[in-house]
């Protein structure tokens, strides 16, 4: 009866406030909303458990959710048997450019995603002439350009182009130093760190959700621990969190972790750990401890959460596995070090070092067969989804010689896989409840500009692994649990107020699937496969997903942060 109550006294309020009641809609029209999913099992992204009921929507917002009874709506599905959730929110994707080369972000929508978070250290602005101009190669190859050079331009050119999701993002320390800084291993100048400091300022009231950092890769990893503090504590002047790709996953997380609690008091910001793991054999079976030592930082006062992907390979550039000290300077300066004879030879004594607990990327993997290699060039395609095992015994070079010789021509472009977790830590984290989800990977589809290139499976099948693989067959967590890690713990951790629950008047990004068939279909051998078992997903009240098939809708939009100031309203 509560229910019956609530849905009745809201179709009311609806047509009295939204113009949307018969009167609004014109004489002789019956419909009081757009659509309404009938008969589902709602689980709302609270964590409470599921229930029978309704969810109606008007426009782009959810107008109300219980029983619907006799009203009317424009559209009405019956989705007797599925859940009905919230949207849900990627707490770390890569989509930023790729949503303007193919806007149907085929691999997210297929697996109920409705809105990415972004920006890992490097972020779509601040952006520069200099830096822009790194990019003419991909630019030239997808045949867009960046035309913007902060979060207003960026943003703007994000409507023009439309997408099917939604899409935040964070202002990335990386971006800043290589726009103030550059690409050499130093120490910003204080006029440099009050440069980038007066960034973070205005891409916060631009939009930026907050400051990032990718701190295991240079040329951020050339940032002492002080340099962000001030960077975060300009970000937090404005709302905004910190996220971070900690300085390390593996043999030195401890430090990293130090590290990160550092900068969650000093600066007195929130914080997500991007991408939560334990990288490397000789250091899995230590995430308990690593859960332990956040929970007792957050019972001490720190507000620290994290988030991940559950696979057991990772994916970067195969350039990570080049020792930091050899980045400095950029691309460039490090396939001159790789053709230099004596630096090259200092570069693989590193890397043939005895094998030790810190150890990264190649050696984490503790073998060639455990690299699968995604080369960018034209002419070296022929190599996508290689192990480098395979390409160094093709090519009958030692794999190590093999890998630099790949950078070389590859002009340190090349992506890779790496095989460095365990499944025990990776459940171990997914159990805890405030760990989000990821993908950690841009928007892609199979017949799209990046369906003949190599991906991660993450890339299509994070969410619904999590939901059949580990909720429906291993049991590992209650289905109301994973749904409300992929929805209002997200909405919560970033700022975005009205997403990530189905309560009326929140915007209406909505996800339909199928408990019982829900699954991921991408593998490492073929990456290229949407997960099935989503049904229907709506973005801002529009289906971008009908039946399981890509609608002609793109009514994603550019989402702003806590900080954001209108541009008429700055003037």
């Amino acid at each position: 009866m509560v229910r019956n109550w609530a849905f009745g006294a809201l179709v009311g309020v609806l047509a009295l406030t939204s113009g949307k009641g018969e009167e609004g809609r014109g004489k002789g029209t019956a419909a009081t909303y757009d659509v309404i999913l009938r008969n589902g099992w709602i689980v709302d992204g609270s964590g409470n458990p599921r229930y029978r009921g309704d969810v109606a929507v008007a426009g782009d917002r959810i107008a109300a959710v219980g029983y619907a009874g006799a009203t009317e709506a424009r559209e009405t599905l019956d989705v007797r048997g599925l859940v009905v959730a919230p949207g849900f929110i990627d707490m770390l994707g890569q989509s930023e450019t790729a949503v303007l080369i193919d806007n149907r972000a085929l691999s997210k929508v297929t697996q109920g995603i409705t809105t990415e978070v972004t920006g890992e250290g490097g972020s779509v602005a601040p952006l520069t002439d200099a830096l822009a101009a790194l990019d003419s190669a991909y630019m030239k190859r997808y045949r867009f350009t960046e035309d913007w050079r902060n979060l207003d331009g960026y943003f703007a050119q994000l409507a023009r182009t439309s997408s099917t999701i939604n899409l935040a993002t964070f202002v990335g320390a990386t971006q800043l130093r290589m726009a103030v800084v550059g690409f050499e291993n130093r120490h910003a100048t204080p006029a440099e760190l009050a440069h980038m400091t007066a960034l973070v300022d205005t891409m916060m009231v631009q939009g930026a959700l907050g400051l990032s950092t990718s701190l295991e890769y240079a040329p951020a990893i050339y940032a002492p621990t002080d340099e962000i503090i001030t960077l975060a504590k300009a970000a937090r002047r404005h709302g905004g969190v910190y996220a971070t790709h900690m300085r390390n996953e593996g043999g030195q997380i401890d430090q990293a972790l130090d590290e990160t609690f550092r900068i969650a008091r000093d600066a007195d910001i929130p914080v997500e750990i991007w991408h939560l793991k334990i990288s490397g054999r000789r250091n899995w079976g230590r995430m308990p401890r690593v859960l332990a030592r956040i929970d007792s930082a957050r019972a001490a006062g720190l507000d620290v959460t994290a988030d991940q992907y559950p696979y057991l390979a990772g994916a970067t550039s195969l350039a990570a596995s080049i020792p930091a000290w050899a980045h400095s300077g950029g691309a460039d300066s490090l396939r001159w070090r790789l053709r230099d004879q004596a630096t090259r030879a200092r570069i693989r004594r590193e890397l043939l070092a005895p094998p030790h607990i810190t150890d990264r990327f190649y050696r984490a993997t503790e073998g060639p067969s455990g690299v699968i290699v995604f080369p960018f060039a034209d002419s070296l395609q022929y190599l996508q989804g290689k192990r480098l095992s395979e390409l160094a015994s093709a090519r009958r070079r030692d794999p190590i010689d093999a890998m630099f010789d790949l950078l070389l021509a590859d002009h340190a472009r090349t992506g890779a896989i790496y095989f460095i977790m365990s499944e025990a830590d990776v459940e171990a984290a997914l159990k805890r409840e405030w760990v989000a989800v990821n993908c950690d990977a841009s928007a892609v589809a199979p017949d799209g500009p990046f369906g003949k290139e190599g991906t991660h499976p993450r890339a299509y099948g994070a969410f619904a692994r999590i939901l059949g693989h580990y909720v429906r067959d291993r049991k590992l967590l209650p289905l109301e649990a994973a749904v409300r890690k992929m929805t209002s713990l997200a909405a919560q951790r970033v700022g975005l107020t009205d997403r990530g629950l189905l309560r009326p008047g929140m915007a209406a990004d909505i996800t339909v699937f199928n408990p019982e068939t829900v699954a991921d279909r991408a593998t490492f051998e073929r990456p290229h496969q949407p997960s099935v078992g989503f049904e229907y997903v709506f973005v801002n009240g529009q289906a971008v997903l009908r039946g399981g098939r890509l609608t002609d809708a793109r009514p994603g939009r550019g989402l702003r942060g806590p900080g954001y100031v209108s541009p008429e309203q700055r003037r």
